[in-house]
């Protein structure tokens, strides 16, 4: 942030300007924030009719700027014709009778992201009268818009002074000099795409934030000296302690004349240090602006200048990160001498002592290797449709985030206000910023369209505006572009590089991996990939700790940071609807209880969450710890942290589209698998049998401020907490920065549990006396099973049947039964994965799987000898692989299945892998699940005995009757 004391010049023949803001100290500027008259021009005739001449009738809608329309109520109904913006790749909403309710005109639904409440799409006009002072008399004048959506237009009385169409950054307006007294300030807002910028890029799309119309953040006018700051950008040295202070300096029309500039800096947020104790210069260099080179390079007029002044910090100048964000605010004052007049101008922005590296694979910050770990902001902010400008929204998003143990956040196809900024500055929080750009689905970049001269317009904006913010490390274009993208992003890396070196680059998010990146932000190092299926690692391998990425980061001499892990679906939260009391409503949540409800499952709503809930966090775990498992690995950004509410209803986040838990998740438990410093187990598998010895090496993935000596334990856990076993690891272990340190091999011995059991193995680390252990300690958990090794005969009590006709005959006359079917006997198309389902399967196509895991009652007497805790655990990996759901829509609705998979909830049908009924005078259990006991299959082995067992006992009483027919059912 630049603030000054008089605004310095924007050059509105600059697209490119800086977008400095005033301090409130007293100064020649009008806050512009308040009422103002609007009216709406769908049809795009307020400029032929002049709109601007005529004035806004007197009865014209008031509305309160800074804001949007919409937010404001604004607009039109939403109905089948509305223009979004966005691609719809699932179109069953539109000829899907299942849909045909919400297509009502009186009860328009749709299931696709969040419904504003009214939505339109076009010009805007908004007008208010302002008092120009006397002493503005002779000056020129400046507006100032910060965030505007999208293109603006802008009249002063009768005369058009200009357009701007900046996403990202202030849209200002030279307006000239102004006559003291009452002026009609018109400004037209249009919303309509300016640039096919891609029609799914969150700057712009209805997936997200929502396609606002209005003007949000700081509004001001002001009067502008003669001579001016125009540009501060301050490059950190961290070796020689010192700052490189680049200042240009405009002079409108006039020339700078000659004059000097004196720079300060002084420390200002660090604990325990007083006002003003640490203070930097002053440095100080003279000028003569008749002898200025390059001006046009700098934006800068032919009689402005530009001069580079180096400050020494001092030796005891902290350096910033997210261990210690020391920040610097730096003065810069200004004296010049204009025709024989001294005129004086102070600028201030806040810089930090930071230099982003990369040291072969891994990304450096200051020298020291560190591993990203983000999660993604796509501009969902429900309550107002548009993103706060306020810094404290965004200190309360940044400290969830770190609360989760995460350090930045990638701002996906666009870039956040100020205020984002500010508050990571201030935290010690990366961010990654993004053009606005999501050149795909239509539109593409490489290929001479408008959008690759806006990236341009648009980057530059960028960085000269927020280029001094020590947390913004990383930048790509914008994500996963289409079109000619590799050469024409090859020459953006390098052309931006060049030009502010102070940060990474990529090419994109996603792609493409170009040898002039300097890092790659690709989708392939992750647990599950676009169009896997079920042959992904998690639904197609046993359940193991080991895997990692080696490969990968062999194959290419830059980091890695792996793009959009995660992906793992919960089901919808509907007691989140309540949230939502401002502009977008969760219509889709009310398309998706109506089919639960009809299903007849309505009250299995908040089990259906919380069991999901559990397995996706189970997933997010081993997807991240595969990453710091990977030596020499860059890191991750999760899709996500947060739900996203477009595409479709993505529901991927342990926390709400407010930020906030749902209930299964704790940001505690996310950091011990997610931190700075995190303990790691590489176990082979995750069932054991009881003469077994757990056998597994212990790894250190630690990216703190400094290496820690430290004491390694492990112990083994019971159900109810009781250590059953302890052990050391290592005494006064040396761990150095980086994920590089393996321990053990270590030895849990056999026979520490003799019944069936879930066991927990935790790894802790006590940093031994040191500067930085400062008491901090590190922990991580994970749960195994143990099962006897002996086989089980099946008791002569229960048959044991894969033909459904047998089972049906011998039930019928009196038989107990278990019936397994085999997958191949049942025809219905629903895919059972271990894994809940990916993003979702309507913007997928159906990607496989369907289901999120399974819903079970663990003191049920059927579970008494597999110890389970209602949620899919990993131990149901074997249950699950190769076994198919059962559709029971046809049994009795009061037949609730022992064994529930959840269905996504676009379809919500009544699925079953374990259910019970009474047939004729017999007792019948139907399982769909893979209890093949054979080989090393312990888990199924003990479900299957557990199952045996509690069939052959007085506590198996089926509540429910069926007929042969309805059996027959559930193979269709």
């Amino acid at each position: 942030m630049l603030t000054v004391e008089s605004m310095p010049d924007p050059d509105a023949t600059d697209p490119d300007a800086t977008a400095p803001q005033t301090s409130p100290e007293a100064r020649p500027a009008l806050d512009l924030s308040g009422q103002w008259r609007c009216a709406l021009d769908a049809d795009g005739v307020g400029e032929l009719e002049q709109w601007f001449r005529t004035g806004l009738p007197e009865d014209s809608p008031a509305v309160a700027l800074p804001g949007s329309i919409q937010h404001q109520g604004l607009g039109d109904p939403v109905g089948l014709e509305t223009p979004w913006t966005g691609s719809i790749v699932d179109r069953s909403y539109f000829t899907d009778e299942r849909y045909a309710p919400y297509r009502e005109p009186d009860n328009i639904a749709v299931p696709f992201w969040l419904q504003p409440r009214v939505y339109f799409r076009g010009a805007a006009w908004f007008q208010r009268e302002v008092e120009v002072p006397a002493h503005w008399a002779g000056r020129d004048v400046v507006l100032s818009l910060e965030r505007v959506h999208w293109e603006s237009t802008v009249w002063v009385d009768e005369r058009q002074v200009g357009s701007e169409r900046s996403l990202t950054t202030a849209h200002r307006f030279d307006v000239g000099c102004l006559s003291p007294g009452r002026h009609l300030l018109t400004i037209r807002v249009d919303n309509r795409t300016v640039v096919d910028v891609g029609p799914n890029a969150h700057s712009v799309s209805d997936h997200t934030q929502g396609n606002w119309n209005g003007m949000v953040g700081a509004l001001t006018l002001a009067a502008r000296p003669e001579v001016t700051i125009r540009r501060v950008r301050v490059v950190p040295d961290v070796a020689a302690r010192s700052a490189l202070v680049k200042v240009d300096i405009a002079a409108g029309s006039g020339s700078a004349g000659t004059g000097s500039v004196r720079v300060t800096a002084r420390r200002f947020n660090v604990p325990g240090e007083a006002q003003g104790e640490h203070e930097a210069g002053p440095a100080s260099v003279t000028f003569d602006a008749g002898h200025s080179r390059d001006l046009a390079e700098r934006g800068l007029t032919a009689g402005g200048t530009h001069v580079d002044v180096l400050l020494p910090l001092g030796d005891d100048a902290l350096t910033w990160d997210e261990f210690q964000p020391a920040l610097y605010e730096l003065t810069v004052e200004l004296v010049t001498d204009v025709r024989g007049s001294e005129h004086r101008h102070v600028a201030r922005t806040v810089f930090g002592l930071r230099e982003m590296g990369v040291d072969e694979t891994q990304v450096t910050i200051n020298g020291r290797r560190t591993f990203i770990r983000g999660t993604l902001e796509s501009c969902v902010f429900p309550l107002t449709g548009y993103p706060p400008t306020d810094v404290g929204s965004w200190r309360r998003i940044i400290a969830v985030c770190q609360a989760h143990g995460l350090n930045l956040l990638r701002f996906h196809s666009w870039c956040p206000p100020e205020a984002a900024f500010v508050a990571a500055d201030e935290a010690g929080f990366y961010i990654q910023v993004e053009g606005p750009v999501w050149a795909n689905q239509g539109a593409a970049l490489g290929e001479g369209r408008p959008v690759d001269a806006y990236l341009y317009e648009e980057t530059r904006r960028i960085l000269d505006t927020y280029g001094n913010h020590p947390s913004f490390v990383m930048m790509a274009h914008g994500n996963e572009p289409g079109g000619r993208d590799a050469e024409f992003l090859a020459s953006w890396v390098n052309t931006w590089r060049t030009y502010d070196p102070r940060r990474l680059y990529t090419s994109g998010a996603g792609w493409p991996a170009i040898t002039e990146n300097d890092f790659d932000n690709i989708p392939d190092p992750r647990a599950h990939r676009w169009g896997e299926g079920l042959e992904s690692r998690l639904n197609g391998r046993p359940p193991e700790t080991e895997s990692d990425y080696r490969e990968w980061v062999r194959s290419r001499p830059r980091p890695i940071i792996s793009h959009e892990i995660g992906q793992w679906c919960a089901y919808p939260d509907f007691a989140e609807t309540s949230r939502y009391t401002g502009l977008m409503e969760p219509r889709n949540f009310g398309i998706f209880a109506d089919f639960l409800r009809e299903a007849g499952m309505a009250d299995q709503a908040e089990a259906f969450l919380h069991a999901s809930g559990r397995l996706q966090l189970l997933c997010y775990k081993e997807d991240i710890e595969a990453a710091l498992r990977t030596e020499g690995f860059g890191g991750f950004h999760l899709l996500g942290l947060s739900d996203f509410p477009g595409q479709g209803t993505a529901l991927v986040g342990v926390l709400n589209p407010f930020w906030e838990s749902k209930g299964y998740s704790t940001a505690e438990e996310f950091a011990r698998f997610c931190g700075p410093t995190v303990p790691l187990a590489r176990l082979p598998r995750r069932v054991w049998t009881a003469d077994q010895e757990i056998e597994f090496e212990v790894q250190v993935a630690h990216f703190g401020p400094t290496p820690l000596d430290a004491d390694v334990a492990w112990s083994l856990l019971g159900a109810d907490g009781v250590e059953l076993g302890t052990g050391v690891v290592a005494r006064g272990a040396h761990i150095p920065i980086g994920n590089s340190t393996r321990l053990g091999p270590v030895v849990v011995p056999a026979g520490l549990v003799s019944a069936p059991a879930q066991v927990k193995l935790v790894v802790s680390i006590a940093p031994v006396a040191s500067e930085d252990a400062a008491g901090a300690s590190f922990r991580n958990d994970w749960d195994l099973w143990v099962y006897p090794a002996a086989e089980h005969e099946p008791p002569d009590a229960v048959l044991v049947t894969s033909d459904i006709g047998e089972a049906v005959e011998r039930a019928g006359a009196g038989a107990t039964v278990l019936l397994e079917l085999a997958p191949e006997s049942i025809g219905n198309d629903v895919a059972l994965g271990f894994t809940p389902a990916f993003w979702n399967t309507a913007w997928t196509e159906g990607q496989a799987p369907h289901t999120l895991g399974v819903l079970h009652d663990p003191t049920h007497p059927v579970f008494r000898q597999f110890p389970t805790e209602g949620v899919t655990d990993w131990q149901w990996w074997e249950l699950l692989h190769g076994a198919k759901a059962m559709l029971l829509d046809r049994l009795p609705q009061q037949l609730r299945p022992l064994v529930q998979p959840i269905d996504t909830w676009f379809e919500a049908r009544r699925l079953g892998v374990l259910f019970e009924a009474r047939v004729g005078a017999g007792k019948l259990m139907v399982s769909s699940l893979n209890l093949d006991p054979s080989g090393n299959r312990a888990a199924a082995r003990q479900l299957r005995h557990s199952l045996l067992d509690y069939m052959s006992s007085a506590d198996f009483a089926p509540a429910e009757t069926i007929e042969s027919s309805d059996l027959m059912s559930v193979l269709r």
